[in-house]
């Protein structure tokens, strides 16, 4: 393959904590964000995705003081979302140590943000999330609210429109694979990234590393967000830090549960793994290839 494909680690914010859920819900406490953000960045991740799960419901973002915390130790492209509304709010983030932010319910309500952002910051800080659920007609309709919320917009049109307003990257999140394990949604990634000429992140549903090939190879993603495959195996061998236990159930932790769908795997791991199948990623020294 030609390009080069990126691996991103997703790291869910809820309050001070990293959190992760099943179709978007059901939030688990993993510990403390910034943990988890240190040692992928030190396993290779070629950016860091960190999304404030909540934002949107509780009308705030409040993830300033992580990524300021963040940014001053980490040297890779961090993206921000979650709760971003007006410009202002994109240009608070960006001067907090964001590189790029990503926006789904202000781009929905007000589509001319996504131009007017990409014309004030530059369209590659202008990623736009599109949440999608297979609706029984067989149609993908985009949700906001991580997949709360109705709009009744058609995903795929909403791509190209989202591309012809000025925006540098999509993110598509099948919110019918988060956290399953079940493997991406690859009718709907590969829609997308044939309706589009911008770089695709594929999103949702990654429960080993053969899904992250499939993904690349036939749903034609540029790059790839994964969460539970690399929290779950970051909890096996980690002594794990709380930023408070009243932001979701930690449970998760204590009891040592695991998803029987989901094979955890590392950085390094999926990079060496990918690079043997022939697919172009960036190699770090840790990756020993």
């Amino acid at each position: 393959m030609g390009k080069t494909i990126r691996i991103i680690p997703r790291l869910d914010i809820k309050g001070p904590n990293l959190v992760k859920g099943i179709h978007l819900e059901g939030l688990r406490v993993l510990g403390k964000p910034e943990q988890y953000a240190r040692y992928y960045y030190e396993a290779g991740a070629d950016e860091l995705a960190y999304i404030d799960v909540v934002a949107s419901l509780y009308n705030r973002n409040s993830l300033h003081d992580i990524i300021s915390r963040t940014a001053r130790e980490i040297f890779i492209p961090l993206m921000v979302g979650g709760g971003l509304r007006t410009i202002e709010d994109i240009r608070a983030v960006l001067r907090a140590g964001a590189d790029k932010v990503s926006i789904n319910t202000a781009a929905i309500n007000n589509p001319q943000i996504i131009s007017e952002a990409a014309n004030i910051f530059g369209s590659s800080t202008i990623v736009v999330s599109i949440e999608a659920i297979k609706e029984k007609d067989s149609r993908y309709l985009a949700y906001t609210d991580n997949g709360r919320q109705f709009t009744g917009v058609e995903v795929i049109e909403w791509a190209k429109r989202v591309e012809s307003l000025g925006a540098g990257e999509i993110v598509i999140t099948s919110v019918d694979r988060d956290g399953t394990g079940e493997g991406f949604d690859l009718e709907l990634t590969s829609a997308v990234s044939s309706a589009v000429s911008i770089p695709v992140i594929a999103h949702g549903g990654a429960g080993s590393i053969g899904h992250i090939k499939q993904v690349i190879l036939e749903g034609k993603a540029d790059a790839v967000a994964v969460a539970s495959l690399l929290h779950y195996n970051y909890l096996i061998g980690h002594k794990i830090e709380l930023g408070s236990e009243k932001e979701g159930n930690t449970e998760f932790i204590s009891n040592g549960i695991k998803s029987s769908k989901i094979n955890s795997a590392d950085l390094s791991g999926i990079k060496k793994y990918l690079f043997e199948q022939g697919i172009n990623c960036r190699i770090g020294e840790n990756c020993n290839a």
